[in-house]
C-alpha cells in the first residue's frame, strides 16, 4: 500500500467513523478525534475481515465491505462510549 493508499483509507475512515457514530443510538461521550481514529481502525479492520470472507475484490462499489466497516465503527464508539462513562 502507498502514500496515496493511506491517505485514501484515512479520508474512509473519516467517513466510515462518522457513520458509525450516527449508528451507535443516544448521545456518545467520546471526542471528533476519537470518532475518527475509530473510524480508521474501522476501516483497515473492515477490510481485513472483508477479504478473510472474499467480498472485498468486486466490481464497482464494494458495499458488503463498507457494511462492515460501518459495523466495525459502531462497535467501537459504542465500546469507547461505554469506556468513557465508567472513568
Amino acid at each position: 500500500m502507498g502514500i496515496a493508499g493511506i491517505v485514501s483509507a484515512i479520508v474512509i475512515g473519516i467517513i466510515i467513523g462518522i457513520l458509525g457514530r450516527l449508528v451507535v443510538p443516544g448521545r456518545q461521550r467520546i471526542g471528533v478525534l476519537l470518532t475518527i481514529v475509530v473510524g480508521i481502525v474501522a476501516a483497515f479492520v473492515g477490510t481485513a475481515v472483508a477479504a478473510a470472507f472474499g467480498v472485498s475484490g468486486t466490481d464497482g462499489i464494494d458495499w458488503i465491505e463498507i457494511a462492515i466497516q460501518v459495523l466495525v465503527a459502531a462497535l467501537g464508539v459504542a465500546a469507547l462510549d461505554r469506556a468513557m462513562a465508567r472513568r
